[in-house]
């Protein structure tokens, strides 16, 4: 890790680095560009000395069994902030268990560690907790509905920070860098002794750990909003001056969040990182791209150049150093920005690379201070949303619902007058929302005109509402609309007879699974197709290694027998194995759209009328899926695949992105690799209709 030495000015902290940010990502050049000799991420650490790894054993058992009498306690106050000591038990053991002390400094930090844990619960114990009123740098914890697993972040909180009083303070969410090495011991470590890059007075700074190293994506996207919601439980918080920063790794967090979000933030502050994987990866990495027709499909979801109409509703102020190579985000922003009309805000440090320039420093601040005095609009008259996915759907008073086709351009422009005339022009969209929160609506009768811009019908379409039903009492308003026919109609989409529908949650791809609650379901039965059974069983043992290493959580594991009610009901159930070796897979074998039939996996398609089949020999064959749970369709059914990039993928953050659409079948006499699980013999995403498309 890079060492940095901190220069206070004024409510501005401004980090100088000895050996620069880019020393935590040493090798992203052409030596990472060669699948076939993927080094390992993280590395190994030291051999913990004997001695040590005795008495960090013994802490560990100590503060174990400290932890194990509080949990027997029946006070909630006391339940609920046991994460908070957790975080230290788990970061240490972590570290002990997976070898990850990658110095041999930071072995005496453990036992710091140890000890401050060890110290709030005898707090705890003695009913006080002086941490949760504390001012200054303060380390945290919750139990993520991922995996259950308990997550650290830091906090820093201001001196005028009072706990009796009811002022609501400005957050912001502050995103680090990219960093191998960031274990919890280390991140612990960060977030006791470094203040960060900006301090602002009056402001509390959310450090997310964002589950290492992964620029906020996946399961590290779902880390901001856990901590940030664990952080608004804890605090009071001004839900409208939050904003989102970062350097870096964390600049490109910025930029996904902001983008994807554009109007849950006062303001967004990218510094450096990258946007958008295709041009990061060929001018940053000079890696020559030869992606497959569905993975440029789904470099959509982080390219946030595809998303940069969203910024509309975000203040946006972006920062780079001159000759920062990663400038390269920022520029790339700025381009898709003016295409939609809007000319980046773009502070530009003076003959300075990967770093904050002083001056530039005070700028940025100061504008985040002038946005953020106003805060969030919450109710703007105009709104913009473009999403290719019901993933993100949602800006302000409007919601999509329903699209053409997903990954595919989709928008919404909306407008409102004090009228009460509302007009929106959608493209590619099926069916939306809009509401209007109480005591928002302006009082006037509305009229509402729809105009799709561009349609598939070849003819545009123009209607006129006058909803009787569109005002509450409350002065809150709202209507669904869809698509019937050729034309618009008031109220939600009704439910399919017949078939599902994508909705948002519910629209893949595989990677969606793994964005909240999951269990691994291990097959027991004896299995009929033996190459399929020890391709899955590997790729399940490779899946929970991985699980912990790259997104530093224990997954759970339950075997197809002891899989419950509850956990139908609560959690995406990934399926290891085919219907003859698990369970739970044999239950609903026949309500998935890719079966087995005798030794053959048939994929059905039908269009126009006609049925066509694509099979595959099962015993060389297996499938890889995401569809509604044929038990719970309010949950995913995985098939045989955990998050889908794999180690190639770790050496970049721009590379971490999905490598599969909504299913595939894999060829299993080629083995699998650092970049895919087998030979991919096909893949697609489903229809709108969870249904198999025709073929391409």
């Amino acid at each position: 890790m890079a060492r940095l030495r901190p220069v206070a000015v004024g409510s501005v902290l401004v980090l100088w680095f000895v050996s620069g940010m880019v020393a935590s990502a040493r090798a992203d050049g052409p030596a990472d560009n060669n699948p076939e000799t993927v080094r390992r991420v993280p590395k190994l650490g030291v051999e913990v000395p004997a001695e040590d790894k005795s008495k960090l054993q013994a802490g560990l058992d100590d503060l174990k069994a400290s932890i194990g009498k509080l949990a027997e306690s029946k006070n909630p106050k006391t339940l609920a902030l046991l994460p908070d000591i957790r975080i230290y038990w788990e970061a240490v053991n972590t570290a002990l268990t997976y070898q990850e002390f990658f110095d041999a400094k930071e072995i005496p930090v453990a036992y710091e560690l140890l000890k401050e844990g060890q110290e709030r619960a005898s707090q705890l114990a003695k009913g006080e907790a002086p941490w949760t009123t504390a001012t200054g740098l303060v380390v945290r914890g919750y139990v993520s509905k991922i995996d259950g697993s308990v997550q650290p972040y830091g906090l820093v909180v201001p001196e005028s920070f009072n706990p009796k009083s009811p002022y609501r303070h400005r957050l912001d969410l502050w995103f680090h860098g990219r960093g191998e090495t960031l274990s919890e011991v280390n991140f612990l470590q960060n977030r006791r002794k470094s203040v960060g890059q900006f301090a602002p007075e009056d402001t509390i700074v959310l450090h997310p750990y964002g589950r290492y190293s992964n620029a906020n994506k996946f399961a590290g996207e779902v880390d901001v909003f856990e901590a940030m919601e664990d952080v608004k439980k804890r605090y009071r918080i001004d839900e409208d001056r939050i904003t989102v920063r970062g350097f870096s790794m964390g600049g490109a967090s910025t930029w996904q969040l902001a983008v994807h979000y554009p109007t849950l933030w006062a303001a967004a502050n990218p510094g450096a990182g990258f946007s958008e994987t295709p041009k990061f990866l060929e001018f940053f990495q000079k890696e020559t791209l030869k992606p497959t027709w569905w993975e440029e499909k789904l470099w959509q979801w982080y390219d946030c150049d595809k998303w940069a109409w969203n910024l509309l509703m975000c203040p946006t102020v972006a920062y780079s150093g001159e000759k920062d190579i990663q400038k390269q985000a920022a520029d790339v922003m700025e381009t898709a920005l003016a295409e939609s009309g809007i000319r980046l805000v773009h502070i530009i440090g003076p003959g300075t690379g990967h770093s904050y320039h002083p001056e530039s420093a005070r700028q940025v601040e100061a504008s985040l201070r002038d946005i953020v005095r106003l805060g969030r609009n919450r109710v703007p008259e105009m709104v913009a949303l473009a999403t290719p996915t019901l993933k993100y759907n949602q800006s302000a008073w409007v919601t999509i619902d329903g699209l053409d086709s997903h990954w595919e351009p989709a928008s919404i422009s909306a407008s409102m007058r004090v009228s009460g005339k509302v007009h929106l022009e959608v493209h590619g969209v099926t069916a939306f929302t809009i509401n209007f929160p109480a005591g928002t609506w302006p009082g006037a009768a509305p009229e509402i005109q729809v105009t799709e811009t561009v349609s598939d019908h070849h003819q545009p379409i123009n209607q006129t509402f006058k909803p009787s039903k569109f005002i509450r009492s409350d002065r809150s308003a709202g209507l669904s609309f869809h698509q019937r026919g050729l034309e618009w109609v008031e109220g939600e989409q009704p439910p399919s007879k017949s078939r599902l529908r994508k909705v948002h949650g519910l629209q893949g791809p595989i990677d969606d699974a793994f964005l909240d609650g999951f269990v691994f379901v291990r097959p027991t039965g004896q299995a009929k197709y033996e190459k399929t059974d020890a391709w899955a069983r590997g790729e399940l043992d490779r899946a929970i290694e991985h699980w912990r290493r790259h997104f530093r959580g224990q997954a759970r594991v339950k075997d197809d027998k002891d899989i419950t009610e509850a956990d139908i009901a609560g959690m995406n159930l990934v399926l290891w194995g085919d219907p003859s070796s698990n369970a739970v897979f044999a239950k609903i074998a026949d309500r998935l759209p890719i079966r087995y039939d005798g030794d053959k996996l048939i994929v059905k398609a039908s269009a126009d009328g006609k049925t066509k089949e694509r099979s595959f020999d099962a015993t060389h064959h297996a499938p890889i899926l995401i569809y509604p749970n044929p038990l719970n369709p309010k949950k995913y059914v995985v098939l045989n695949s955990s998050f889908t990039f794999r180690e190639y993928a770790y050496l970049n953050n721009a590379r971490q992105v999905p490598m599969l659409p909504d299913w595939a079948i894999v060829d299993l006499r080629t083995p699998p690799g650092n970049v895919w699980p087998g030979k991919i013999a096909d893949a697609d995403f489903f229809d709108e209709e969870w249904q198999v498309k025709a073929k391409r």
